[in-house]
This record gives C-alpha cells, sequence and structure tokens, in this order.
C-alpha cells in the first residue's frame, strides 16, 4: 500500500485558490510531472486538493476531451459556464463535467466570504467525440454513492472503464473495496487496512482496502469499472 500526505507536497496553485498536486499522470504530464505525485490508475490521469480564498474563483477556462469531477468537501461554489449555468455545490456534492469532443467553458467560485475546500479529479475519456454533458450528485450519508463510470447502457453516470465513487461515513463505519483502487481521504481520520491515516491522504492498493472511520469522514474511490 502506497501513502502520500499533505504534507509531503508543494503548495501550487492559481488565480483565486491554493491547491496541491497529488495525482499528475506520466502519460499526460510527461516532463511536467511533479516527482513527488502518484500517477494514476485507469483513465484517472489528475487530483488536486484545493482551498479557495475568500471570493475566489478559478476564472473562465474551458476543456475539451476530458471529464472533470469536483468533490466538495466544505463550504461551496457557485458554478459559471456552458454547462448548467447557475449551478450551486455545498459540502457533500459532486459535480461532474464532460467535456466530450465539444468541449466546454467553466468558472468554479467561491461565493463565501471564508475559505473552502474541493477535491478535483480528471479522467480521460475511454473514446474520443462523446457529447459534452453535466451531472451533479448529493451523496447520501453513510452510503457509497456512484458519480462516474459504468457501461453505455444506463444514464445514472457517464459512462467509462474508470469508476469514481464517494462515501460520505458515519463515525464507526467501515467501507471496504476488493481488487486494485486509489482512494482519497478528504475528511475526516481513520484507519486503512489497519495503517492510521488522517484526512488530505491518497492511498493506493493493489490488493483492494478496508477502512474504518473513527469520526465522520470523506472517502472517495477511484477503480476499474467491473461489470
Amino acid at each position: 500500500m502506497e501513502i502520500l500526505s499533505f504534507d509531503q507536497l508543494p503548495q501550487g496553485g492559481f488565480a483565486g485558490l491554493k491547491e496541491r498536486q497529488f495525482v499528475t499522470d506520466r502519460r499526460v504530464f510527461k516532463q511536467a510531472k511533479n516527482a513527488k505525485t502518484m500517477d494514476g490508475i485507469g483513465n484517472f490521469i489528475y487530483l488536486a486538493d484545493a482551498n479557495f480564498l475568500p471570493h475566489g474563483e478559478t476564472g473562465m477556462h474551458g476543456h475539451r476531451e476530458v471529464d472533470v469531477i469536483s468533490v466538495m468537501v466544505e463550504g461551496r461554489i457557485s458554478h459559471a459556464g456552458s454547462l448548467e449555468h447557475g449551478q450551486g455545490l455545498k459540502a457533500g456534492y459532486s459535480q461532474v463535467q464532460r467535456a466530450g469532443g465539444e468541449g466546454f467553458q467553466h468558472n468554479e467560485i467561491n461565493p463565501d466570504s471564508s475559505s473552502n475546500q474541493m477535491i478535483q479529479l480528471w479522467v480521460m475519456p475511454d473514446e474520443s467525440g462523446e457529447p459534452a454533458g453535466y451531472k451533479v450528485y448529493e451523496p447520501v450519508k453513510g452510503e457509497v454513492t456512484d458519480i462516474y463510470g459504468g457501461a453505455k447502457d444506463q444514464s445514472n453516470t457517464f459512462n467509462s472503464k474508470t469508476s469514481i465513487s464517494v462515501a460520505n461515513t458515519f463515525s464507526s463505519q467501515t467501507i471496504t473495496h476488493e481488487g486494485a483502487v486509489m482512494a482519497y481521504l478528504s475528511k475526516g481520520s481513520g484507519e486503512m487496512n489497519g495503517e492510521a491515516i488522517q484526512a488530505r491522504t491518497l492511498i493506493r492498493s493493489e490488493s483492494g482496502l478496508k477502512f474504518n472511520a473513527s469520526e465522520e469522514s470523506q472517502l472517495i474511490l477511484i477503480y476499474a469499472y467491473q461489470r
């Protein structure tokens, strides 16, 4: 099991936010990859843990042929752009934007006078040329909610052979996953495969995981889709 914690990484950021990048996959970032970061799994290529400054924003910018997943940890975000302009997200919510071949423009804005926290993940599409799209999820506390990936014959999530799930756990709850997985503990603390971990820690395991939450936590799971 590999473990990468927040304090092992350099502080970065842009526009109105500070962030630390945990995953910059060498298949995409090549020479620009930070040697301290992990590679992804499947088509998952990027993970950053960001704090938006009070009233901070990313600024309007575009993406093409990448799926952008945002998971709110603390605070709120106001979403602006070419997909679902005006949508708001609060702690626990997730939004998924599929750029596809047509692409999209967006600006994520902190509407509050206090800092917030948001995790952003990127996944490369299995097929190019997909139409752009937007989905939002409110994970149910105590459950593992699928927010990305799966077969083409369903519409609950954007199809992909790489899957992402979010668990907003109760204290003392146990989350398990079989097989190769990457997991990001964005909030809370607990034991992962018997080892104590704190918030803002990335784990990579080739043989599954068992997470025992010692307090209310938020765990993001990234893994290969299994039919």
